[in-house]
C-alpha cells in the first residue's frame, strides 16, 4: 500500500520536483541572446566544457537501464548480466579517435546530427534519411526503458497504474521544450551525485546486513544451481561465452551510434574536452559493476519481484532491495536517484530524435527554406511526440525484462555503423551499396530477432538477442549476438555492392568534406550550412 511508504514517497516527490524545477530554470543558465536555433536549443550552444560534458555524457549513457535493467538481468540470469561492464570499458578507446573526427567535421559544417554528416560525406539525402529514421526508431525503446525505470520505483512504493508515468512525461516534456539540452546538462549534476551516494552506501551497508560478500555469492550460486534454464549461472557456461563476448563488443560499437550519445559529444566546445572525457568516463564503469552486483544482493536478501498480471516484474528487484534494506528516508533518496536517472537520458534522447527529424526529414523533404527559428520550433514539437511515443511503448508492450528493449534497439542502430562509423574513416563505400547493406542488415537482424523464442517468459518471438548458430546449420550449442550477425551481413553487402557499383561505373555522390575538416578545433573557421542538392 502506498500509505506504508509515505516517507519514501514524500522524499522521492520532493527531489523529483526539485530537479524538475532545475529543468525549467536551465533555460536561463548560460542563456544566449536567443534559443531559436538547434545550435542553442538542441546542442547547448556547442559550448560545454570538460566538467559539464562529463556529467552530461555520463548522465546520458548511465541511465535507468543501468540502475534497473542490468541488476534485473543479473538477478534473473546471473553472470550474463555483467556484459554491460566490459562493453562500457571497451567503448571509450574504441570510439576515441572516431568521435574526435566527428566533432571536428561537425564543427566546420554545422552538423547537428549523424545523418547530417552522412548526407555531406556521401552526397546522398536518401542515405541520410535512412540513418535518421533508424536513429529515431532505435531511440524510442531506449526512452521507454527510462520510463520503465520510474514505473519500477513507483511499484516498489505501492503506487500502481500508468498515470504516474504520464505525469512524469508531462513534466519532462515541459522543461525539455523550454530549456532544450541545457535542462539535462544541469540536472545531470544532481543525478550523478545522488547515484554515487546511493551506490557507495549500498555496497558498504547492504553486504554488512546480509553477512558479507561470501554469503551473497553463495546465495546466488545456490539459486542458479537449481535453475534449469541454460546459460543462467554464477559463471558463464562455455556455450554462452561467444554470445557474451559478441554482445559486449556489439553493444560497445552501438553505444556511440545512438543519436543521444552523439548529441552529448557535439555539445562539447573542443576536441580536448572530448579527449578528457573519453579518458575520465570509465570511472562510471566501476560504478556500473557495483550496480550490477545489486542483482546478487537482491537474491541474498530474498527479494520477490512485484507481480504484474500474474507475472513477476524483475525490473522491481532493485527498488524492492532498497525498500527492504534501507531506512525509509534513505530509500526515498535511492528511489529519487533512479527516477532522476531516467529523466536526464530521456530528455537528451528526445532532443536527439527530434533533431534528426527536423534536419534530415523536415528540412530535407518538407521545407528546404526553413529558418533557424522554424527548425528549433519543429524540434521542440517533435520532442513532445517522441516522448508520447515512448509512453505508448510502455502501455502497448510487455515491459518484463526491459533490457530486451535496449538490445533490440542496439541491433537496429548497429546497422548505421558502415555509413557513420566507417564513413568517418574512409570514403571508399558507394552510397547505393551502403543503402543496400543497411536494408540487408536490418532485414536479417529483425528476422533473427523474430525467430528467437523465450519459453521462460512465454514469448514465441523477440524473446532475446542471442541467435543459435545451430539455426544456421552449424553443429554447435553456441549462440551469438544477433546484432553482430546482422552487421556482418550489412558490411558484406556494402563491400560487394561497392565493388559492383565501381565496376559498373555507377555515379556516386560528391563528398562535401575535406581531409582538413576532420582535424579542425575550437576557434577554426566554421561554415554553418551546406547547400542542399537534389542528388540521391
Amino acid at each position: 500500500m502506498a500509505r506504508d511508504h509515505l516517507t519514501e514517497i514524500i522524499i522521492f516527490a520532493a527531489l523529483f520536483l526539485l530537479v524538475s524545477g532545475m529543468g525549467f530554470v536551465a533555460a536561463r543558465w548560460r542563456r544566449p541572446d536567443t534559443m531559436h536555433s538547434l545550435d542553442e536549443w538542441g546542442l547547448g550552444g556547442r559550448s560545454f566544457g570538460s566538467w559539464i560534458t562529463w556529467f552530461l555524457i555520463g548522465g546520458d549513457l548511465y541511465t535507468a537501464y543501468t540502475f534497473v535493467a542490468v541488476p534485473a538481468l543479473v538477478f534473473g540470469a546471473g553472470a550474463a548480466g555483467f556484459f554491460a561492464v566490459p562493453y562500457t570499458i571497451v567503448v571509450y578507446p574504441l570510439v576515441f579517435l572516431v568521435l574526435i573526427k566527428l566533432w571536428s567535421v561537425s564543427h566546420v559544417h554545422g552538423f547537428v546530427t549523424p545523418a547530417d554528416f552522412v548526407r555531406a560525406r556521401f552526397g546522398s539525402p536518401t542515405l541520410a534519411l535512412v540513418v535518421a529514421i533508424t536513429g529515431i526508431v532505435a531511440t524510442m525503446p531506449y526512452i521507454a526503458l527510462q520510463l520503465v525505470g520510474i514505473e519500477a520505483v513507483l511499484k516498489a512504493m505501492g503506487v500502481n497504474g500508468h498515470w504516474p508515468i504520464i505525469i512524469a512525461f508531462v513534466i519532462l516534456a515541459a522543461y525539455t521544450y523550454q530549456s532544450g539540452l541545457r535542462a539535462p546538462a544541469l540536472i545531470a549534476f544532481v543525478k550523478d551525485v545522488l547515484i554515487y551516494l546511493v551506490i557507495i552506501v549500498a555496497v558498504l551497508y547492504i553486504p554488512a546486513k546480509l553477512g558479507g560478500w561470501g554469503d551473497i555469492f553463495d546465495a546466488a550460486k545456490t539459486k542458479f544451481d537449481k535453475t534449469p534454464a541454460p546459460g543462467d549461472g554464477i559463471t558463464i557456461a562455455g556455450s554462452g561465452q561467444l554470445n557474451y563476448a559478441m554482445l559486449a563488443l556489439g553493444s560497445a560499437m552501438a553505444l556511440f551510434l545512438y543519436p543521444h550519445s552523439i548529441t552529448g559529444v557535439l555539445a562539447s566546445r573542443s576536441r580536448n574536452v572530448i579527449k578528457r572525457n573519453m579518458a575520465a568516463l570509465p570511472a562510471y564503469s566501476f560504478v556500473l559493476g557495483l550496480i550490477a552486483l545489486l542483482g546478487y544482493m537482491a537474491i541474498a536478501a530474498g527479494v520477490k519481484p512485484v507481480s504484474t498480471d500474474g507475472k513477476p516484474d524483475t525490473n522491481t528487484v532493485v527498488p524492492l532491495l532498497f525498500d527492504h534494506m534501507f531506512p525509509d528516508w534513505f530509500a526515498g533518496v535511492a528511489f529519487a536517484a533512479v527516477g532522476i536517472g531516467a529523466l536526464v537520458p530521456a530528455a537528451i534522447m528526445s532532443i536527439a530524435a527530434a533533431n534528426l527529424f527536423t534536419r534530415n526529414i523536415y528540412k530535407e523533404y518538407i521545407n528546404r527554406d526553413a529558418t533557424a527559428k522554424q527548425e528549433a520550433t519543429v524540434s521542440k514539437l517533435v520532442s513532445l511526440i517522441v516522448k508520447a511515443g515512448a509512453v505508448v511503448c510502455i502501455l502497448a508492450l510487455d515491459p518484463q525484462f526491459s533490457i530486451d528493449l535496449q538490445l533490440i534497439g542496439g541491433v537496429i542502430i548497429l546497422q548505421t555503423l558502415p555509413a557513420v562509423g566507417l564513413g568517418l574513416l574512409t570514403r571508399w563505400f558507394h552510397r547505393g551499396a551502403l543503402i543496400a547493406g543497411w536494408a540487408a542488415g536490418m532485414t536479417a537482424g529483425l528476422w533473427m530477432l523474430y525467430q528467437i523464442p523465450n519459453p521462460a517468459k512465454g514469448k514465441e518471438h523477440f524473446g532475446g538477442s542471442a541467435y543459435p548458430l545451430s539455426d544456421l546449420g552449424l553443429d554447435t550449442k553456441m549462440a551469438i549476438y544477433t546484432g553482430m550477425l546482422a552487421l556482418a551481413v550489412n558490411v558484406i553487402v556494402a563491400v560487394a555492392g561497392t565493388l559492383i557499383c565501381r565496376a559498373a561505373k555507377l555515379a556516386d555522390g560528391e563528398d562535401a568534406t575535406r581531409a582538413a575538416d576532420y582535424l579542425a578545433d575550437e576557434g577554426d573557421p566554421r561554415v554553418k550550412d551546406l547547400e542542399l542538392s537534389a542528388s540521391t
